[in-house]
C-alpha cells in the first residue's frame, strides 16, 4: 500500500485532471469549418534590423528614479560619518524626512558594517614593528644578563653501571665522558 501511495504522490498531476470546456475550446469548435491559414516560417528581417532589435535600449529610469550617484556632485557618505548630534528627523538612521533613499542604502545605512577608521595600514605596521622590536630587545637583555648554571653536573665512577642494572642498562655519566653521554646503539 505504501508503494502505491508513493507512486501516486510522485506521479504527475496532469493525468488526473479532466479536460474542461472553456470558451477557447468552444471558439476552436465554432470556427473549425474555416480553412486554417498557414504562414511560412521565413524571416523577412534583414541582418541589421535583427541586430538593432537585439540591442538593449537605455532606460533613463532603470534604477527606479533613485538618485544616480555618478551624476551627483557629492558622493554619498555612510551614515556613520554623519553628525550623531545633528537635528535629524530619524535620529537612529541619521536621515531627514523626505530625503531620497539611495539605491545603495543597505551599504550606506547605519546598520551596515562600519568602515575601519582606527589605524591606517602604515601606522599598524609601525605598531607591529615596535612590538616585535621590544620583544627582541627583551630577549637580548635576558640572554646577555641571565646567569649561567652555578653548578656542574655530577659524574660517577663507571657511570653506576652495576647500580643501574648491568651492562645493558642506560648508564649515568661517568668521569671520563665529556658533556654528553654516549649512546650505545648496539643494544636494541
Amino acid at each position: 500500500m505504501a508503494g502505491l501511495r508513493t507512486a501516486l504522490r510522485l506521479a504527475p498531476r496532469a493525468q488526473f485532471v479532466r479536460p474542461s470546456t472553456t470558451p477557447s475550446n468552444l471558439a476552436k469548435r465554432t470556427y473549425a469549418s474555416a480553412p486554417a491559414i498557414r504562414r511560412p516560417a521565413t524571416d523577412d528581417k534583414s541582418a541589421s534590423e535583427a541586430e538593432q532589435a537585439s540591442e538593449d535600449v537605455g532606460d533613463p529610469n532603470m534604477n527606479g528614479n533613485y538618485p544616480d550617484p555618478s551624476l551627483t556632485s557629492a558622493l554619498p557618505i555612510k551614515r556613520q560619518f554623519r553628525d550623531p548630534h545633528g537635528d535629524w528627523w530619524d535620529k537612529q538612521e541619521r536621515r531627514n524626512y523626505g530625503e531620497p533613499v539611495h539605491e545603495d542604502n543597505d551599504i550606506l545605512g547605519i546598520f551596515s558594517p562600519e568602515v575601519y577608521t582606527h589605524f591606517t595600514s602604515a601606522w599598524g605596521g609601525v605598531l607591529l614593528g615596535t612590538f616585535v622590536g621590544a620583544v627582541g630587545v627583551l630577549c637580548a637583555v635576558v640572554y646577555r644578563f641571565y646567569p649561567d648554571r652555578p653548578s656542574v653536573s655530577r659524574t660517577f665512577s663507571d657511570g653506576l653501571e652495576a647500580e643501574l642494572g648491568g651492562p645493558k642498562a642506560v648508564r649515568a655519566r661517568s668521569e671520563n665522558e665529556g658533556d654528553v653521554a654516549v649512546l650505545d646503539r648496539s643494544v636494541v
